[in-house]
C-alpha cells in the first residue's frame, strides 16, 4: 500500500488499541465502584441496626423503595448539610481507581509501540532487501528485483531497478561500442592494406620497367582508396548525426532513372540492362541527392551478381501508409547464411564478386532510415535477390 494508506493504516491501529484499552478500563472501574458503592450502604445501614435495632424494618423499606438514578439536591441532602465528605465515607479505593486508570493508559502506550516496532521491523527489512539487491548488483548481478507488495519504498524500488537496468544496457552498449570499433577498426586497416600494397608494388615494377599499365594500376588502387574515405566520411557523419538531408517531395520514377543513368556506363560494361516502368507520379518526402546515392548502391549491388545479358528490374507503388520501392536481379540471389549480415558494414558475401569493401549496403540503410524508411532483402521464389525499400508516410 502508499505511504498514505500505510499512515492512515497506523491510526486507526493506535486509536483502536486507544479505544480498547479505555473500554476495558471503564468496565473495570464500573464494576469496581458498583462493588464499592453497595459495600458503603451496607455498612452504613448495618451501623444503623446495631444502634436502632427497631429501625431495621424502616432501614430495609427506605432501600426497596429508593430507585436508581432518583437524586437530592446539595442543599438537602443531610449527609451534605452535615458536613460529610466523600472520602469520609469512601476511603482506600481511589488506590484500586488509579491502578485501573494506569493498567489501561499502560496497555494503550505498549500496544502503540507494539504496532510502532512492527512498522519499523518491516521498513528494516524492506531495506535491507533494497541494499543486498544493490550489494548484488555491485558484484554483477542484473536479475529482477522482485515487487513484494505496495508501501512507502515501493517507487524508491522501482526507481532502483529502472536505474540499474538502464545502468546495464548503458553497459552494454559500451562494450558492443568498443567491440565496434575494433571490429571496424581491424576492417579499415585490411581495405587500406591491399591498394596501399598494389600501389607499393606497381612502384616497384616501375622502376625496374616503367610502363603506362603501372601508372593506370596506381590510379585504379588510389580511385579505390578515395570512394574508401568518402564512404568512411559519409558513415561518420550519418554515426553523429550531422549529415543534412533536405526533405521535399521527390517523385520515385526520377530517382531511379537519374540512379540507372549515373551507372549506364558500368550497366554497359557489365552487359546488363535495368528495367525500370513508369506507374505514374508517386511522391515521396527525401532528399533527391542522398536517396539517389542509395539506390546507385542497391542498383550496383543487383549488377554485380547478374548474369551477362540480365537485367535489374525496378518497381514501385504507394499506398496511404507507405511507398514502396522493389528492386531485384536475374542472378542466383544470396547465400542463406549472407541475408541477416547483408547491411552490416564491411560484410562481403560468399556470392560477392570484384573489389567491393562491404560499405555500400550499409549506407544505403543508413541514408533510408534516416528519412523515415526501411530496407529489407530476401531471395525470390524463382531465383535471383530482391530488395524492398518503404518509404512510411507519417
Amino acid at each position: 500500500m502508499s505511504g498514505k494508506k500505510g499512515l492512515i493504516v497506523l491510526v486507526w491501529v493506535v486509536f483502536s488499541t486507544s479505544l480498547i484499552a479505555v473500554s476495558a478500563t471503564s468496565m473495570f472501574l464500573a464494576d469496581h465502584y458498583s462493588h464499592a458503592h453497595i459495600q458503603a450502604l451496607g455498612g452504613i445501614c448495618q451501623k444503623i441496626i446495631e444502634k436502632q435495632p427497631g429501625a431495621e424494618q424502616t432501614v430495609l423499606e427506605a432501600i426497596k423503595e429508593y430507585k436508581y438514578g432518583s437524586s437530592v439536591l446539595p442543599e438537602e441532602n443531610i449527609i451534605l448539610i452535615y458536613g460529610y465528605r466523600l472520602s469520609d465515607l469512601w476511603n482506600p479505593s481511589g488506590m484500586h481507581s488509579t491502578f485501573f486508570l494506569v493498567m489501561g493508559f499502560l496497555a494503550g502506550v505498549l500496544l502503540f509501540f507494539i504496532t510502532c516496532l512492527f512498522w519499523r521491523q518491516k521498513e528494516i527489512a524492506r531495506i535491507k532487501m533494497l541494499t543486498e539487491y544493490l550489494e548484488k548488483v555491485n558484484m554483477g548481478y542484473c536479475g529482477t528485483l522482485l515487487q513484494t507488495g505496495e508501501d512507502d519504498f515501493s517507487k524508491l524500488q522501482d526507481e532502483i531497478y529502472k536505474t540499474v537496468t538502464e545502468l546495464h544496457q548503458t553497459r552494454d552498449a559500451a562494450v558492443q561500442a568498443k567491440n565496434n570499433f575494433a571490429d571496424n577498426l581491424y576492417n579499415i586497416a585490411h581495405q587500406i592494406k591491399t591498394p596501399v600494397t598494389s600501389i607499393s608494388l606497381s612502384v616497384q615494377m616501375m622502376q625496374d620497367n616503367p610502363s603506362p599499365i603501372y601508372l593506370e594500376q596506381i590510379r585504379r588502387q588510389i580511385s579505390h582508396m578515395t570512394h574508401f574515405e568518402d564512404a568512411l566520411l559519409l558513415l561518420a557523419r550519418i554515426d553523429a548525426g550531422t549529415l543534412s538531408l533536405k526533405r521535399e517531395d521527390v517523385d520515385v520514377f526520377t530517382i531511379l532513372m537519374l540512379a540507372a543513368d549515373n551507372l549506364q556506363e558500368m550497366f554497359l560494361k557489365a552487359d546488363v540492362f535495368v528495367d525500370i516502368p513508369e506507374s505514374g507520379e508517386m511522391l515521396i518526402r527525401a532528399d533527391m541527392e542522398w536517396t539517389m546515392e542509395a539506390i546507385m548502391n542497391i542498383l550496383k549491388d543487383c549488377m554485380e551478381h547478374t548474369p551477362l545479358g540480365g537485367t535489374v528490374h525496378c518497381s514501385y507503388e504507394q499506398n496511404p501508409l507507405y511507398t514502396q520501392i522493389r528492386i531485384w536481379d536475374t542472378g542466383a540471389g544470396f547465400a542463406k547464411e549472407d541475408i541477416p549480415h547483408l547491411f552490416e558494414r564491411f560484410y562481403r558475401g560468399r556470392k560477392m564478386k570484384g573489389d567491393g569493401i562491404g560499405i555500400g549496403l550499409a549506407l544505403s540503410k543508413a541514408i533510408i532510415e534516416e528519412q523515415n524508411g526501411t530496407i529489407t532483402a530476401r531471395n525470390l521464389i524463382n531465383a535471383g535477390a530482391c530488395f524492398e525499400i518503404r518509404f512510411y508516410s507519417h
